[in-house]
């Protein structure tokens, strides 16, 4: 087992340690720090449906929809790529591939302008390990292929936080990672 495996288990079962109901405050708490967050109404903000133990972030989607934001949610295209559709009220939901649900092909493909991250690991310099996958460093490759730079914001519970996140060239660092304990920047100067 390499570094990041090891690093991604011990923090998934911290994770998956928490209970329900703690996790659904901590979500909601999440929700209520999420309102230092700034971005101008129109701005397209990526988040993401739990699954498994992870933060629910719709109480903070339906609060950012109140702010303005345009919402996306991410789909695996290939088992490769992911984007991000448009996550509209009331519109269906369908199944996108590892577990997760998010909006249909008829949907608006969108650029988040702010990308609010799934993780299993982050560090006090702002690195990230996602589930082993690697979509969105492939998305955000992309993004920034395009000429967008979108605000990496992680979102994860404050016991995911690891002493040192193994790091490989085509890692991006977090500007920020959102917590039940609140919202905290980084400094990209690593």
């Amino acid at each position: 087992m390499d570094d990041k495996q090891r690093v991604r288990q011990v923090m998934l079962q911290r994770r998956d340690a928490l209970e329900e109901d703690a996790r659904i405050e901590m979500s909601l708490a999440m929700a209520e720090a999420a309102e230092a967050i700034d971005f101008l109404p129109g701005d397209v903000v990526a988040a993401y449906l739990p699954i498994r133990s992870e933060p629910d972030l719709r109480p903070l989607m339906s609060r950012f929809r109140e702010r303005g934001a345009r919402l996306c949610l991410p789909v695996v295209l290939d088992r490769r790529t992911i984007v991000f559709r448009s996550f509209e009220r009331e519109a269906p939901l369908v199944d996108t591939g590892f577990g997760t649900s998010g909006p249909g092909p008829e949907a608006e493909v969108m650029e988040p302008d702010l990308l609010l991250m799934p993780l299993s690991a982050f560090d006090a310099k702002g690195n990230r390990l996602g589930y082993g996958a690697g979509h969105y460093d492939r998305a955000i490759a992309r993004l920034h292929s395009k000429g967008k730079a979108p605000r990496l914001i992680g979102a994860a519970f404050s016991c995911q936080q690891c002493d040192a996140v193994p790091v490989e060239p085509h890692d991006v660092a977090l500007g920020m990672i959102l917590t039940e304990q609140g919202l905290r920047s980084f400094s990209q100067t690593l």
